[in-house]
């Protein structure tokens, strides 16, 4: 079983996470970047971009430090092994990469209603050549899940309509 050792933080076995108590318990993304290639969790696809990583953290980053604690980091992984799963459903040939077709299939799985135009836009800025390798299909759900909450958490209508002070826009858009 792989396994995961941040000299500051956790150790990670498969499912199993023992927190450790040493100096601030938090990972940054490079951390976070190592941990996740140890443990194995993208299987035999391409360990994760330092930039994926840092949008993982700012997904879960409720106090802005950058940094991610135990408990986000519990939450990221239980995302990660669901986006893990849904990744190896939908890439039945194993070619380590999703098309367009294959991508609208499991958005519309995971609950969201997307414009044709809005699944283009989403392939065009996550695929090389029409596919998607895993990492990349990683920092689209990360991505997805982290705007459609800032979008919920101002939407208080729940009507899918918000005003947005354009500061408030540039800090959520530039945070991911």
């Amino acid at each position: 079983m792989p396994i995961c050792i941040l000299s500051r933080v956790w150790i990670c076995k498969g499912n199993i996470h023992e927190e450790l108590q040493f100096q601030d318990g938090e990972v940054d993304a490079e951390e976070l970047q190592r941990c996740l290639t140890q443990s194995g969790i993208s299987g035999t696809y391409s360990p994760f971009s330092l930039e994926t990583c840092r949008i993982m953290i700012s997904m879960l980053d409720r106090e802005n430090t950058g940094k991610m604690g135990y408990n986000e980091f519990k939450e990221l992984w239980a995302a990660l092994s669901a986006w893990k799963q849904n990744f190896m459903m939908i890439d039945q040939d194993r070619s380590g990469t999703v098309e367009l077709h294959e991508l609208t299939q499991v958005i519309v799985a995971m609950g969201y209603r997307l414009s044709p135009q809005t699944l283009i836009a989403i392939v065009k800025r996550y695929s090389k050549n029409g596919r998607i390798f895993f990492d990349d299909y990683v920092a689209c759900c990360v991505k997805l899940r982290a705007l459609t909450d800032f979008f919920r958490r101002r939407d208080s209508m729940q009507q899918g309509i918000v005003n947005l002070v354009y500061d408030d826009f540039l800090q959520c858009t530039m945070a991911i």
